[in-house]
């Protein structure tokens, strides 16, 4: 797999969970999460859909073959910038794994988009404040 290849799901990896629009080659739209996609042909699972009559859906699955765009609603988390401040607090202690969502730090702590998810101790409770401060400075809260 090609860099670019590889850079592309990633992007699309980053839309899990998050609102997209989708618009099919037939010229439907469908407003919803994104819970689901297939790599290989880029087919996708949406959960509480709308179609553009508004129509609630619980579950939409479309064919890759059929969707004509993916807009992205919000914008995916910003997993290498919270890499490059870890890094810069623990240097050379930070490893990203941006294609599977996470950085290890230390090799014991585990942080993902929702913030430390393993590791304890001091260490792990200082990646949880550096984590805080970026969300905190990168949604203006």
């Amino acid at each position: 797999m090609s860099v670019a290849q590889r850079r592309f799901f990633t992007e699309v990896s980053a839309l899990i969970d998050k609102t997209v629009i989708v618009t099919t080659t037939a010229g439907k739209t469908y407003n919803g999460t994104l819970i689901g996609i297939n790599p290989d042909n880029l087919s996708l699972c949406l959960a509480d859909a709308k179609d553009e009559e508004g129509k609630k859906l619980h579950r939409v699955f479309l064919n890759g073959n059929v969707v004509a765009q993916i807009l992205s609603v919000e914008k995916p988390f910003d997993l290498k910038a919270l890499a490059e401040r870890l890094e810069r607090v623990f240097p050379t202690m930070v490893k990203l794994y941006e294609d599977k969502g996470f950085i290890w730090v230390m090799d014991k702590v585990k942080v993902t988009e929702k913030g430390v998810v393993e590791g304890s101790g001091p260490a792990a409770e200082r990646v949880q404040k550096v984590y805080e401060q970026f969300i905190s400075e990168t949604r203006g809260g």
